[in-house]
């Protein structure tokens, strides 16, 4: 998974096999970037590609195995197709020779179910139009106008299609929101504090500090980044009085210490659980961690998949710091980028979730989607940190009464 790729929207390309999905798509892309063949089920996985959209920007477009493949193989095939669903932020659903059934009327119930604005386009249209009776069977079982495509005559209906689009994704999902303009102000120092242990990428910073320097740049403020180590010097030989200081929650008491109380601090990790989740839900849930029980199982939730060190965040620090802070023997399962979990939600007693730099909005929002509709709390690594290290009030104190960016899917 590169930095960067899983940010962009994402539109899923949905339907029956043989109904020219991939030859769509690579219409779309004016290229061939999806294998197309005459035989049914050539598509066995999601495939991602990369295009740039007109009015949208780059979005991700993936290429989906057809939904009626009802052999042994195909079940499982159908099944990833259908987790897709989740991961994306617009969807068109492909039909071909005016058929329209159950396999259609199934996909556009899950795409409202999950909240998925979707077209319906009539693929092919250049062996067989799409008659009255479709369009009209369309309109009343499904609520939607059909779009009329073929992908040997695309010059004749990519314009309207891409239209279509650009009128049905959401802005939301391409418009960049900011992480930090509501708290910063024009030439403000902000002390970016960022360890460089085991866990760092050789070579580089890790994304969400990136993003927020360059945030910061945008906000036109002075991002100083210094390791733990050196923040107490660097205060008392400048004289230097940051207007916020920004930490790695790893290290959250240091810079607790560190940084004079007048100074707002808050983590990384809050930062984008502000932009990206659900923070009021964080707010509520994070307390919910004095409550945890004997026995009691907590679901970790990583955004990304990465080499595991002995000291890992997010499967051996904080199980570790709230295990001694509750006092509990716990249950820890971790489960990283978009895999299935491997229990029932309603086995947990708290889920907690990384920042998400490597996913999209509406990818975490539909990650804890589950757990807030059985009233499992959520929280965030940052928040969960601070909480365990009794510094969860200075941690979100500069984000109370501050609109959070704008989300219109939560």
């Amino acid at each position: 998974m590169r930095p960067g790729r899983e940010n962009k929207p994402h539109i899923g390309i949905f339907g029956r096999r043989n109904n020219g999905k991939s030859s769509m798509i690579n219409a779309l892309c004016g290229q061939d970037v999806a294998i197309v063949s005459d035989i049914a089920g050539t598509t066995t996985d999601p495939v991602k590609k990369s295009i740039e959209i007109h009015g949208v920007g780059p979005v991700i477009i993936i290429d989906t195995a057809g939904i009626d493949d009802e052999s042994r193989l195909g079940t499982l095939r159908v099944k990833k197709t259908v987790s897709v669903i989740k991961q994306i932020d617009m969807a068109i659903l492909v039909i071909a020779n005016n058929l329209l059934g159950k396999f259609e009327l199934e996909l556009a119930k899950n795409f409202n179910k999950n909240g998925i604005p979707f077209l319906v386009v009539h693929n092919k249209n250049d062996m067989a139009p799409a008659t009255p009776e479709t369009k009209k069977a369309v309109r009343e079982s499904i609520g939607k106008e059909l779009i009329p495509f073929s992908a040997v005559e695309p010059e004749n209906f990519i314009a309207k299609l891409l239209d279509a689009i650009n009128a049905t994704i959401p802005e939301s999902s391409y418009t960049r929101k900011g992480l930090l303009g509501d708290l910063v102000s024009y030439g403000d120092i902000v002390l970016l504090i960022t360890p460089v242990d085991i866990e760092a990428p050789e070579g580089r910073m890790i994304l969400p500090q990136v993003q927020t320097i360059r945030d910061l740049l945008d906000n036109d403020c002075v991002a100083i980044v210094l390791k733990e180590r050196e923040v107490d010097g660097f205060l008392r030989k400048t004289g230097i009085k940051p207007n916020l200081a920004i930490t790695d929650s790893q290290v959250f008491l240091k810079a607790d210490a560190s940084i004079p109380r007048e100074i707002p601090l808050t983590s990384f990790s809050i930062v984008l659980a502000r932009q990206k989740g659900d923070f009021q839900e964080y707010i509520k849930g994070t307390p919910k961690i004095r409550e945890l029980k004997e026995g009691d199982r907590v679901l970790m939730l990583e955004s990304c998949s990465h080499h595991v060190s002995c000291d890992d965040i997010g499967r051996v620090k904080i199980p570790r710091w709230i295990s001694n802070f509750t006092g509990k023997s716990l249950k820890f399962d971790t489960v990283a980028g978009l895999d299935e979990l491997p229990r029932p939600i309603e086995e947990y007693s708290l889920v907690i979730q990384c920042g998400g730099c490597m996913i999209t909005h509406r990818q975490l929002v539909n990650r804890l989607k589950e757990a807030k509709d059985h009233g499992i709390p959520i929280t965030n690594y940052g928040m969960a940190i601070a909480y365990v290290h009794g510094i969860f009030d200075r941690a979100v104190e500069p984000f109370m009464g501050k609109k959070e960016p704008g989300h219109d899917i939560l």
